[in-house]
C-alpha cells in the first residue's frame, strides 16, 4: 500500500512507545529531530509508570557486577547471552548515576548511601528504588518534564502506530492513527523517518489477568514480524506470582520486595508451601513461585501473601502503593492476608536485536520489553527490566545517531505500508476470546494440544479482525507467534512449562528464533 493518499510528516528518528526505553532514547538523540508516538498521554499509560521495585545494579560494598551477571544467568536458565548480560551489569552503575544527575530521587540512608534491598534470586541487596514501591512513578515525574521541554522532540499522544513503512528493504517510518483535525479529518498520518525505534512494551493485554496496562498487546512484535524481522524467545512469558487476586484487571501487583522483607506464602489454612518446592522458599525464581501458587489455586487450597508478622504496622510506610491497592478492596495487610494469583507480568521474548538495539531489518531498532537481546533468557531476574531499558536505550541512541547521517532523504513515492490498516472497530468479543484463549492455553502450564488449539484460534481471530481492527489483528498475530514458539520448545525451562515435557532438556539449552514466514509454514501444517 503506497502512502500517496495520506498526510505525511518527516523527522530524523521515529520512536513508538513512551516508557523508559523510548523516553531515554529520545532524550539522548539531540540534536536530531525525534517524533514520539504514544498510545495514551505521556506518563499515564506506560508500564514504566507502574513499575514498583526499581533498578538492579551492583552498588553495594558486598556486591559486584560479576555476581549480578551470575545471578542473571542463573535466573535465565541457561539461555541468556553471557556477553550481553555482562555488558548490561557492567554499565548499570554508571547509568544509575546518570539518573541521579537528572534528578531521580533514589532512596538513601541517613549517611547518604543508597538504600538497597533484595529480591528473589539475587545473592545481594542490589535493587535501588524510590519510596519503597514508587520507582516507576518517580522516574516518570523526573524524566517527562525533560522530554516535554525539548524543542527537538515532537510528542504525538493518544495515537497508535499500526504498520511500518518500507523503502525497498529499509524501514522508513510508520502509519499512525491519531486524533482527527481540520487539516487531517481522518487522523491518519504517515511519519517518514531515517530510523525507527520500537519501544512498545510488553504483551500483558493478551492475557485475562495481567499487571500491565491493558493496551500492551505486542503490536510492535507484529509490525516487525510483517516486515520480515527475526523474533527471539517468544515462548518465555513471565507470570508474577503475587498479583492481588481481588477481581480487578489489571491486577494490582504485590511487589516481590514484600517477600524480600520476609512475608510468607500460605494456603487459606495458613500452611506454607514454597519451602517444599524450592530451597529458597518464598524467594525462589518467579517461575517456580508462580507454578507453586497456581498449584494451590488449582487444588482449591487458595494462596495468600502473609505480611502480618514480617512487616505488620510498617506496611503503609514501606509499601505505600500496595497499601493503597489494599485499601481500595478493603484489606488491611498489617492484620489480614492478601489473596494472590499469578498474572502475566513480563515478556522475555521480542524482536531480536544485537547489543546496539539493531534488528535484522535495516532502519529498525527495538528496545525495552518489546526487544529480545539475550539479557533475560528463560526467566527475567527481578528488577532487570527497568535496567535493561535504561542501559540499552543509551546504546540504541548512540547507534541510531551514528547511522542516520548516511541515510538519504526518503522519497514518499518509493515507500509502501507493510500491514493491513483499518478503523479500530469495537470487537470486544474477539478481544475477550483472545485473552481467555491465551490464559487457558498459553499460560503458566502448557500442553501440545492446548498450544495447537491456540495457534489455530489466534489465526482465526487474526483473520476475522483483519481490515476491521488493525490493533486486534496485530494482537492476534503476536499471540500466534508466541503460541507457535511455545509449541516448538518441547521441554520445560524457566517461565515456559510444558506438562507433557516437564523436564529440562540439555539439548535445548539455546535461544529460539522465528520469523513470520516460518510461523505461517507451521500454521499450514495444522490445517
Amino acid at each position: 500500500m503506497t502512502i500517496s493518499s495520506y498526510v505525511h510528516a518527516r523527522c530524523d528518528v521515529l520512536i513508538v512507545g513512551g516508557g523508559i526505553a523510548g523516553l531515554m532514547t529520545a532524550l539522548r538523540l539531540a540534536p536530531l529531530s525525534v517524533t514520539l508516538i504514544l498510545k495514551s498521554s505521556l506518563s499515564v499509560g506506560s508500564s514504566t509508570t507502574w513499575a514498583q521495585a526499581g533498578f538492579a545494579a551492583a552498588l553495594g560494598v558486598d556486591d559486584s557486577v560479576t555476581q549480578h551477571a551470575d545471578d542473571t544467568l542463573a535466573a535465565g536458565a541457561g539461555i541468556c547471552d553471557p556477553d550481553v548480560v555482562g555488558l548490561m551489569t557492567r554499565e548499570a552503575p554508571g547509568r544509575i548515576q546518570e539518573l541521579v544527575d537528572l534528578g531521580v530521587p533514589f532512596d538513601r540512608h541517613p549517611d547518604g548511601s543508597f538504600r538497597l534491598h533484595r529480591e528473589a534470586a539475587h545473592e545481594a541487596d542490589r535493587v535501588i528504588g524510590v519510596g519503597g514501591d514508587r520507582t516507576g512513578r518517580a522516574f516518570m515525574e523526573t524524566i517527562v518534564p525533560l522530554v516535554r521541554s525539548s524543542n527537538k522532540i515532537r510528542i504525538i499522544e493518544e495515537a497508535s502506530a499500526e504498520a511500518l513503512v518500507m523503502s525497498g528493504d529499509r524501514v522508513s517510518g510508520a502509519f499512525v492513527r491519531g486524533e482527527a483535525t481540520k487539516s487531517n479529518p481522518s487522523g491518519e498520518t504517515v511519519v517518514l523517518a531515517k530510523a525507527v525505534l520500537l519501544a512498545t512494551g510488553g504483551i500483558g493485554g493478551l492475557y485475562r489477568v495481567t499487571t500491565n496496562p491493558p493496551e500492551t498487546i505486542g503490536e510492535g512484535i507484529a509490525m516487525a514480524a510483517r516486515v520480515g524481522a527475526e523474533l527471539a524467545d517468544l515462548e518465555f512469558v513471565q507470570f508474577h506470582p503475587t498479583a492481588m487476586n481481588v477481581g480487578l484487571s489489571p491486577a494490582p501487583l504485590a511487589t516481590e520486595s514484600i517477600r524480600g522483607e520476609g512475608a510468607l506464602l500460605v494456603t487459606k489454612s495458613g500452611d506454607r508451601f514454597m519451602s517444599e518446592l524450592h530451597p529458597a522458599g518464598e524467594l525462589a525464581p518467579r517461575d517456580v513461585v508462580a507454578r507453586g501458587v497456581d498449584e494451590q489455586l488449582q487444588g482449591g487450597k487458595g494462596a495468600f501473601l502473609d505480611c502480618r508478622e514480617a512487616i505488620g504496622s510498617r506496611f503503609e510506610e514501606a509499601f505505600p502503593t500496595v497499601a493503597e491497592s489494599c485499601r481500595r478492596v478493603g484489606i488491611d495487610p498489617a492484620t489480614e492476608r492478601i489473596p494472590i494469583a499469578p498474572a502475566e507480568h513480563y515478556h522475555m521474548g521480542g524482536i531480536a536485536t544485537d547489543a546496539e538495539g539493531r534488528t535484522t531489518v535495516s532502519g529498525l531498532w527495538a528496545c525495552g520489553e518489546s526487544a529480545s537481546g539475550g539479557v533475560h533468557g528463560a526467566n527475567r531476574l527481578a528488577s532487570n527490566s527497568m535496567l535493561e531499558g535504561l542501559v540499552f536505550s543509551a546504546r540504541c541512541a548512540d547507534s541510531i545517531a551514528a547511522s542516520v547521517g548516511a541515510v538519504p532523504e526518503i522519497d514518499p513515492a518509493k515507500t509502501k505500508i507493510h500491514g493491513a490498516v483499518g478503523q479500530d472497530s469495537d470487537l470486544s468479543v474477539l478481544v475477550d476470546s483472545l485473552r481467555t484463549l491465551m490464559s487457558d492455553s498459553v499460560g503458566v502450564v502448557r500442553t501440545a494440544d492446548g498450544l495447537k488449539h491456540a495457534v489455530k484460534e489466534t489465526a482465526r481471530i487474526e483473520s476475522e479482525a483483519s481490515g476491521r481492527s488493525s490493533s486486534i489483528a496485530s494482537a492476534a498475530l503476536t499471540a500466534r507467534l508466541i503460541a507457535t514458539s511455545a509449541y516448538l520448545r518441547c521441554e520445560s525451562r524457566g517461565s515456559h512449562f510444558r506438562a507433557d515435557f516437564p523436564s529440562m532438556d540439555l539439548g535445548q539449552a539455546k535461544r529460539s528464533w522465528i520469523t513470520l514466514k516460518e510461523a505461517n509454514q507451521f500454521l499450514a501444517t495444522l490445517k
